[in-house]
């Protein structure tokens, strides 16, 4: 039956996740509780912690153990070449101990722990794993380990997303948000008391429920939630998830946009401008991460608009989890000439028009489309 098509690769995905999550919740806190000795520079200046390279061996050696090393095809964003340099020894070291600390607790989500310690050779071979190139046949996973790590080493938000590619077509997504508040407007205060506040106080006001992980599979109208489970309790699989779906909200006035924080691939003054002329009121929530994509398929936000500058291109493992949830939810993801994004061409969103955005429903993503024809020979994009 075609609902039981992808029910294995879904129920393990979510459950690597969580894992991941578990993962980036014990690093991040030891992170702000000290200095940060195991942030590196990548060739691009981004900031790459342990957890980057943690979960994807985590991931890796997972998919690899569930379904077979020979049937397992990832496409990742780390690779091996930056953690394997002299002076990268001791991120290295770290990166071994916290996977297999991890791994450790794998029963809580239903795994089998491995029989003995991973050495330094096993966890090198998980990450160089990840050496897929994508393309419009097979299938593929595509891994995005921590999306938004400037957010993560800062205590903000940030994402573990996994989707499931097959013939160039997402198939499934998973979005773990390990710092995604129960209420909406936590959202905002995190990243407005950021700005203010030293990062050792960076905590919601209240951090009951914090927490989630979302998931949907093309095709069945439906996108769901789990919160994180805490202590020593077991992940239950599927009966501790909610239905979740996008607001109902039409009229541009009460909509709220969300918008990258980073400014560097990102033009604000562009989307200000067609938030202005669509209507657009609220003041945007700027979020690190596809934490926006959740927000949208949550019913938080309405709104997701990303205009990059000249040049920069975008990597499909920034889009493919949030966009097949989003759509599931109930929403409307396109580029900004109205059509669908393709997953296909590898590791790049390539013959994107202009930018990407999602929407809530086909109204406010009319409008906005429009909005875009109208005002683009003007802009300096």
């Amino acid at each position: 039956m075609e609902e039981d098509k992808y029910a294995k690769e879904l129920e393990v995905a979510v459950r690597v996740v969580h894992v991941a999550c578990a993962l980036c919740g014990r690093v991040q806190e030891r992170l702000l509780a000290t200095t940060n000795d195991h942030v590196l520079a990548k060739d691009d200046d981004s900031p790459v912690t342990v957890a980057d390279f943690s979960v994807q061996a985590t991931i890796s050696w997972l998919l690899s153990e569930i379904f077979g090393v020979q049937n397992v095809s990832i496409i990742a964003e780390e690779d091996i070449q930056t953690i394997s340099k002299d002076e990268s020894a001791s991120l290295l070291e770290a990166v071994v101990n916290t996977v297999n600390e991890s791994l450790a607790f794998a029963s809580k989500y239903g795994f089998q722990s491995p029989e003995t310690t991973l050495g330094t050779s096993e966890v090198l071979e998980a990450i160089a794993r990840c050496n897929s190139t994508g393309g419009s046949r097979g299938r593929y996973w595509v891994l995005d380990p921590v999306d938004g790590t400037l957010g993560f080493v800062r205590g903000d938000q940030y994402a573990i997303a996994l989707a499931l590619i097959e013939d160039g077509k997402v198939v499934l997504g998973v979005l773990g948000c390990p710092n995604y508040p129960v209420k909406t407007e936590w959202l905002s205060y995190h990243y407005q008391h950021h700005q203010t506040a030293p990062e050792s106080s960076l905590t919601t006001p209240d951090t009951g429920g914090k927490g989630c992980v979302l998931y949907a599979r093309k095709g069945s109208g439906e996108a769901w939630l789990q919160s994180l489970i805490d202590g020593d309790n077991m992940l239950e699989w599927s009966n501790c998830a909610r239905l979740i779906r996008v607001s109902s909200i039409e009229d541009p006035a009460l909509a709220t946009l969300c918008e990258p924080v980073e400014r560097a691939n990102s033009n604000h003054s562009f989307t200000a401008g067609l938030a202005h002329s669509v209507g657009l009121r609220k003041q945007p929530l700027r979020v690190h991460s596809m934490v926006k994509y959740a927000a949208i398929a949550r019913g938080d936000a309405e709104i997701f608009m990303k205009f990059a500058k000249c040049g920069y291109k975008e990597k499909i493992w920034d889009h493919a989890a949030g966009v097949v949830i989003v759509e599931e939810a109930g929403g409307v993801v396109t580029d900004a000439g109205g059509r669908p994004l393709d997953f296909s061409k590898g590791m790049y969103l390539e013959g994107l028009d202009r930018g990407i955005i999602a929407c809530s429903g086909v109204t406010l993503h009319e409008k906005l489309i429009d909005a875009v024809y109208a005002s683009w020979d003007s802009s300096n994009l």
